[in-house]
């Protein structure tokens, strides 16, 4: 048998963490397996689905490199397929038309739930005649009986039949519903492992019943728990809930973020970090933790700058050119990215930030800071920063160790501390108070924009001596 499995996603809104976290468990247990995933939109809201949600939840799939064997496939396509097997069950007697008014079933709600009740339909059209009426077709659930499953998350699950009421699988307009369309697609894909959030578990034992009726296999169920934010509450915007694009926006890289989401819920003995294969080869159903996880933050900082160190600069420059762009830095002069990634990424934890921190690596900066220039371009800075100008136009190569050894040199002709005349070309060069080591800073800037900013930096001082 081969495994399949699926992720299916309404398109009512964007692809957030919840939904990604379901798409990589069902993604990951198909590649463990040797089997196939399935990508499906199930559309058949048709007053909230949205091309634009599909077009975000595409592109969030995307990104995250979560790619699909078949698909998308779309509800909304399988109409004629959907009313085919109802009106099969219709001719079985496993539905019947339901003539109930919505007024009528408002009163039995409100009367069930005034007397301590769990609202559901009663069965007043179950063995009914035909009416000259708006209806709505019922799928006719057993009333005998229980539906059992062996959840791979929760375990063994057991509801009685009597518990749950004849649901509604086409509505008055003809449009078939979720409950009836997932299963019809699963069976026709050919799922064999569904994973979803613990709130379908509801839906499950329904749904059970009515592969059953159809004669189609149940497929093996796993329900995984909700994600909360890190105060313990429904996960919000504050505390992740917000498109996965929003990621790549802010910084992160999408190994980051499949290696932070892998772990809300999952684990591997101790292990923190995961590339992509060991994910596949290690990812197991039966591992999940049916415990609830909280979104952290700070976590997935720490693992994205551990990825923006670790991976492939040419990799990682990809990405940055995103935000390098978003930023509107012009790269036309300036280092190659690959070269910048290895200097900023220990400084910074996301893209978004090592784009903006390198700025002036390509770009001329208007004024110095006003607190590092009020501390470091004093008078006394300006016979080190013009000599260790000197020092720097004389460099037979412009290499970081030449670089390193003018710096030295000026620092040991004046007699003064590494810091009296690093800080000051330090602010020079960059503007502000903080860089990468400066035999690195000055490489990736040039020999020509690192003296003409010395020299910008020397009148500066002059100028301030003299006011």
């Amino acid at each position: 048998m081969t495994v399949k499995t699926r992720f299916a996603p309404s398109p009512t809104g964007y692809l957030h963490v919840g939904g990604a976290r379901t798409a990589l468990y069902s993604w990951l247990y198909a590649r463990n397996m040797g089997g196939e995933f399935v990508l499906r939109i199930e559309d058949t809201d048709l007053e909230r689905s949205t091309q634009e949600a599909i077009d975000a939840i595409m592109e969030g799939m995307q990104w995250l490199g979560l790619n699909w064997e078949e698909g998308p496939y779309y509800q909304t396509k399988r109409f004629d397929r959907y009313n085919q097997l109802i009106d099969q069950l219709i001719e079985e007697g496993k539905a019947y038309k339901c003539y109930c008014s919505r007024e009528r079933l408002d009163a039995l709600r409100e009367t069930q739930m005034a007397n301590g009740e769990k609202p559901r339909y009663d069965g007043t059209c179950r063995d009914g005649a035909d009416q000259e009426a708006p209806y709505v077709i019922r799928f006719r659930n057993p009333t005998e009986g229980s539906v059992v499953f062996d959840d791979h998350v929760r375990g063994r699950i057991e509801i009685a039949n009597n518990e749950l009421d004849d649901l509604i699988i086409r509505r008055t307009d003809g449009s078939p519903t979720y409950n009836f369309c997932v299963v019809v697609d699963d069976w026709d894909m050919g799922i064999t492992h569904v994973v979803r959030g613990e709130d379908h578990i509801n839906n499950t034992p329904r749904q059970i019943n009515i592969y059953q009726a159809l004669g189609a296999p149940v497929p093996e169920f796993a329900h995984v728990s909700m994600i909360l934010g890190d105060d313990g509450a429904k996960l919000s915007k504050r505390h992740g809930a917000v498109s996965v694009m929003q990621y790549r926006d802010d910084g992160y890289l999408p190994e980051a973020l499949l290696n932070y989401l892998v772990r809300l819920g999952w684990s591997h003995g101790d292990q923190e970090i995961f590339t992509r294969q060991e994910m596949i080869d290690l990812f197991s159903l039966d591992a999940i933790n049916k415990s609830a996880s909280a979104f952290n933050t700070e976590k997935l900082l720490w693992l994205n700058q551990h990825y923006m160190k670790s991976m492939d600069p040419a990799y990682v420059a990809e990405h940055l050119q995103w935000h390098m762009q978003d930023q509107q830095i012009d790269l036309e002069n300036g280092p190659a990215l690959e070269q910048l990634i290895g200097v900023m990424a220990e400084r910074c934890q996301t893209l978004k930030e090592l784009a903006a921190a390198s700025r002036y690596f390509y770009e001329e900066f208007e004024e110095f800071d006003a607190t590092a220039a009020k501390k470091h371009l004093r008078p006394v800075a300006q016979q080190p920063l013009e000599l260790v100008k000197e020092k720097l136009e004389a460099l037979t190569e412009w290499t970081a160790e030449a670089i390193h050894q003018a710096i030295q040199d000026t620092a040991a002709e004046l007699e003064l501390g590494m810091g009296k005349v690093g800080m000051p070309l330090r602010v020079a060069v960059t503007g502000a108070g903080q860089s990468p080591g400066l035999d690195q800073t000055l490489l990736l800037i040039g020999r020509t924009r690192s003296v003409a900013r010395i020299t910008k930096a020397v009148e500066f001082v002059a100028n301030r001596a003299n006011s």
